[in-house]
């Protein structure tokens, strides 16, 4: 993240709060809540590091052991934590009444905290590993690109262009498509809203469709903070079947107009870090493609999403499915994915990470807004 320190900076504010700032939750519930929620992903690095975190804040050293010997009030908290990692879309009021009522019962405010953490962690786990993936020469790259860079202000320094010429020969191959296709749009014209809908759905994933995973391994130390390990995402619409699932539609619950104002309420404050932190990602862009500069890399009302399958190269996209929806995958030398150095080769390696940034956020964004939805309906 150091290659981008605007959002560095609105990261680490939020995280900070939302683990060490005001809150419901006491700090040791908070850590074994993250435990839990890497647990999902089976990331490591991350777990070794709440582990000792844990401890720090008073947690009892037995919790370590696994979920049967914590409270039954965190324990509850499982079945929410697996749906939240792999299959969101499917929950719903009755998970969130289940947690909110009974004898073990969470309040509102620790309930908004908890699931706040588990979206943050989650998100987390798939920006870590996906980093871990990125080719072993990409950190050789980030030497070469001159200091850290500003969003706000002019480009790099001309080293950006590091590497010998033929290394822009993708880029400038994409840059040529995208030309060529805004012409072929200008000449057709514009979309009608009906249009851009069914384009949109048509870009399922970029079009690809990841094999189901084999049954993994029990990692004991790891698998004692879930319960059904096992249990992994999986499509909930595949191109030319029908889906009982409805899709997500961001005009029925956005993060601004219905999200933000429930977060801020039941725990305030952290909903203007992340509206912060989700703005900085959104609006982040340098205007440079690998050594291009002054490139408009701009968010438009009107993009036509048709072109999304004919821009990104297949493997870039097949690595961010995975880095979204099972990032486990990529744990151990990239779990034998080459994606990024194979799809995005004369990028620089801050870009690369720029494509992390956007899948944490967009996970997170994701994850909220149907825990939101689900807390929502159970309050009204």
């Amino acid at each position: 993240m150091a290659a981008h320190p605007e959002y560095l900076a609105v990261f680490s504010r939020t995280h900070h709060f939302l683990m060490r700032g005001d809150g419901p939750l006491a700090f040791d519930m908070r850590h074994y809540v993250a435990i839990m929620a890497v647990g999902r992903h089976q990331c490591h690095v991350l777990l070794d590091q709440l582990k000792e975190e844990f401890v720090a804040s008073g947690g009892e050293q037995r919790w370590l052991d696994g979920l049967q010997h914590v409270p039954k009030k965190l324990s509850d908290l499982s079945e929410v934590n697996k749906l939240l990692a792999h299959r969101p879309w499917l929950l719903n009021r009755s998970h969130i009444e289940r947690l909110a009522r009974g004898r073990d019962n969470w309040s509102l405010g620790e309930l908004l905290q908890a699931l706040t953490v588990l979206a943050h962690y989650h998100a987390l786990c798939s920006f870590v590993l996906g980093c871990r993936a990125l080719d072993a020469d990409g950190a050789a790259d980030s030497e070469t690109e001159g200091p850290a860079r500003s969003s706000q202000g002019a480009a790099e320094p001309s080293e950006c262009a590091s590497g010998p010429p033929s290394d822009g020969a993708p880029v400038r191959q994409l840059m040529q498509k995208m030309r060529s296709l805004s012409e072929q749009r200008q000449s057709a014209g514009q979309l009608t809203p009906e249009q851009k809908n069914v384009i949109y759905e048509a870009v399922d994933s970029g079009g690809v469709v990841a094999d189901r995973p084999a049954p993994r391994p029990p990692r004991h130390d790891i698998d004692r903070f879930v319960e059904d390990a096992d249990f992994a995402y999986e499509d909930f619409s595949r191109r030319g079947e029908g889906s009982s699932v409805p899709t997500f539609r961001v005009q029925d619950y956005s993060w601004e107009d219905h999200g933000f104002s429930l977060v801020n309420r039941l725990y305030s404050d952290v909903g203007v870090l992340l509206d912060d932190k989700f703005r900085t990602a959104y609006q982040l862009t340098y205007q440079t493609m690998g050594s291009f500069r002054a490139v408009d890399t701009g968010l438009h009302d009107d993009y036509d999403y048709a072109v999304v399958n004919q821009l990104l190269d297949r493997r870039l996209k097949a690595f961010v499915k995975t880095m979204c929806v099972y990032p486990e995958r990529l744990g151990g030398a990239g779990g034998g994915l080459r994606p990024l150095s194979d799809g995005m080769q004369g990028f620089q390696h801050s870009e690369k990470v720029h494509v992390a940034i956007l899948c944490l956020e967009a996970r997170l964004q994701s994850e909220l807004l149907y825990a939101l939805r689900a807390v929502m309906r159970y309050t009204t």
